[in-house]
């Protein structure tokens, strides 16, 4: 295995995931505002789910994300 691109194209990934889910994150919250689907005081509950089928890899992140 070659560790160096491994390790890059694992960097590659993860940023890719980062930039892209914050931007989701971000126009979805917006979206809710505008209707009033939610408050500047309702916290989120996030999930993230990692998963790699060929290695049996299945990896759930939760937590909360705050608006004020």
């Amino acid at each position: 295995m070659n560790e160096d691109r491994f390790n890059m194209d694992i960097r590659k990934f993860l940023k890719v995931v980062g930039v892209t889910s914050q931007r989701e994150i971000e126009k979805a919250v917006r979206a809710a505002l505008a209707k009033g689907a939610i408050t500047d005081q309702t916290p989120l509950k996030a999930r993230m789910t990692l998963s790699i089928r060929e290695i049996g890899l299945d990896h759930v992140i939760e937590d909360e994300i705050g608006l004020s």
